[in-house]
């Protein structure tokens, strides 16, 4: 009698949790025409169909590759889809020459100033699309040089900043001397973590997560990118890359102690300069490319959520 009563309970909450996963608010995308210096630019938005307003996050991508990489739509991993269940209208922003915006002639023009301009326009569609005043805005890797500079020449538009594996300082000196980088899979799987024998170490990262990811590289940015940004990395590890001292919104800097392109002195050093309120979260672990790793992408993003909601 106890066995059937406990079966009978199991299969109740069973059928509950399918019901109401079935009634989960469905996320809308919409894609929003833009132009900047003559160049069509990808602005996609993320939100729910329920009611009420939201709050506009803008996510910016890395070097190499454009901004699939926060819709990961494997699983739960989908970063964009994880805010916009949360409230937010979550925007991806392909710079110039990457992903579905329009390709460019001169690889180098689309550098880090001339992206944070990239991003500038997009607030301007966002803030008049959402009728709101200001955005928060999340950068990974060169993301965060390129929406570190937009946030320092247009505080106006920022209510808060995420910098994901922030590139403080630059990473080595060496000359870029082509304008386009010749994208590969190996390249696309280096942010991945690696065991012994250099394999992706599948322990870290779930097989179907890399092989989404490693897809949608292929798919959305080609055999090529613009080389602006690498070329603005590539510099002395002396030179200063994120203008933080002139950021005047409240910060989060969010990094894995595993991460080879970024070190944790440089952004305790940045935290320094940054306005009150501004946060260092250190995941132990983690590396550059935490929000697909199984053991961390969580935790990551519930800290970025407990930052914003502040």
């Amino acid at each position: 009698m106890l066995r059937r009563l406990a079966l009978f309970l199991v299969l109740v909450f069973l059928f509950v949790l399918q019901s109401v996963s079935g009634f989960a608010a469905e996320i809308l995308t919409e894609v929003f025409p833009l132009e900047r210096n003559g160049v069509a630019l990808h602005l996609a938005r993320y939100q729910t169909e329920e009611p009420g307003e939201k709050i506009p996050l803008l996510m910016v991508h890395g070097l190499t590759y454009s901004s699939h990489e926060f819709d990961l739509d494997y699983g739960d991993y989908s970063l964009a889809r994880f805010f916009a269940r949360n409230g937010y209208a979550v925007w991806l922003l392909d710079i110039a020459g990457y992903g579905s915006s329009q390709k460019v002639e001169d690889g180098f023009m689309p550098n880090s100033d001339y992206a944070a301009e990239d991003i500038a326009a997009a607030a301007r569609r966002i803030t008049e699309v959402s009728k709101t005043a200001k955005l928060n805005v999340l950068g990974w890797s060169w993301g965060t040089v390129t929406s570190g500079r937009f946030a320092a020449k247009y505080p106006e538009f920022v209510d808060k900043l995420v910098l994901y594996a922030p590139i403080v300082a630059g990473l080595a000196a060496i000359k870029v001397a082509e304008p386009y980088h010749q994208n590969t899979w190996a390249h696309a799987a280096e942010d991945f973590q690696v065991k012994a024998d250099k394999s992706i170490d599948y322990d870290i990262v779930e097989p179907p997560v890399a092989a989404t990811f490693l897809s949608n590289c292929w798919r959305y940015d080609g055999a090529g990118s613009p080389n602006g940004g690498r070329r603005d990395l590539l510099v002395d590890p002396k030179e200063r890359l994120i203008p933080t001292a002139a950021v005047k919104a409240p910060t989060l800097l969010i990094v894995g102690d595993r991460d080879g392109y970024v070190t944790t002195a440089l952004c305790e050093e940045a935290l320094k300069t940054l306005p009150k309120g501004s946060e260092l979260k250190i995941l132990k672990g983690a590396a550059h490319a935490m929000m697909m790793e199984k053991p961390y992408y969580r935790e990551f993003r519930e800290a970025v959520l407990a930052f914003l909601k502040k």
